[in-house]
């Protein structure tokens, strides 16, 4: 792996990345054991069975460890905005059908000091290499603590009433663009990094508040919670 000074990332640390492969959950994308590799389009893990989620469906590069955590660190961190067209080749490539009929790609919006201070939203450059419209309706009001660096148990609390839809002014148009056509529209929030999933739970809330009629997710990784096989299950 390079860093941020000594030029591109090496064909070896992309192609180390871990893939999420199928059988995934058809609700947040996590791997599912063989013994859950059902032949329908609804299998789903125990956690999106038993959960009511404002997000229908969610999909992601790989598994956030290893290569492509790395490589998500230089894009977020180091200002190596020019991964962002890789990642998002990934990202489309590794969503399966879940592009398909969406109507708008909205980036997680980053609280307007951290926004200053990175120089960028990793997000709306993900975003922008979708090739489908990008509007930004949502805004972030608090600025929240990193949600790696928080217990699970805390993350749900860290985010909630941390975003609202953008108020209509008129020097907002550019960024907020698209914001009266949600009603009834199909989403996909786009984020570097799902851990929980709390973030884009939270943001997935208010836009189906404001009449969306379905939200998706896509990321760069996600931290996998992997389903025991049966072998462990009877163990």
């Amino acid at each position: 792996m390079s860093d941020a000074l000594s030029g591109p990332i090496c064909e070896s640390c992309w192609g180390a990345i871990r893939f999420i492969t199928p059988p995934v959950c058809h609700g947040c994308g996590d791997p599912l054991p063989s013994w859950r590799a059902l032949s329908c389009e609804a299998a789903r893990c125990a956690r999106c069975r038993r959960t009511s989620r404002a997000i229908a469906r969610g999909r992601a590069i790989g598994e956030y460890d290893g290569a492509l955590r790395q490589i998500i660190h230089a894009f977020k961190y180091d200002g190596r905005r020019s991964l962002a067209g890789r990642l998002g080749r990934l990202m489309r490539e590794s969503s399966g059908n879940l592009l398909d009929g969406v109507d708008w790609v909205v980036p997680v919006p980053l609280h307007p000091k951290r926004e200053r201070a990175r120089g960028f939203n990793q997000a709306a450059e993900l975003a922008k290499t979708l090739d489908l419209p990008v509007c930004s309706p949502l805004v972030r009001i608090r600025q929240t603590m990193s949600q790696v660096d928080l217990p699970a148990a805390r993350r749900h609390a860290n985010v909630r009433g941390a975003f609202r839809l953008a108020r209509p002014h008129p020097w907002l148009a550019p960024f907020t663009s698209g914001r009266s056509n949600l009603s009834n529209a199909i989403v996909v929030l786009v984020d570097d990094v799902s851990t929980t999933g709390a973030t884009l739970e939270a943001c997935a809330r208010v836009l189906k508040d404001a009449g969306v009629r379905e939200v998706r997710a896509l990321t760069g990784a996600r931290v996998v919670r992997r389903e025991p096989t049966t072998r462990q299950r009877s163990a």
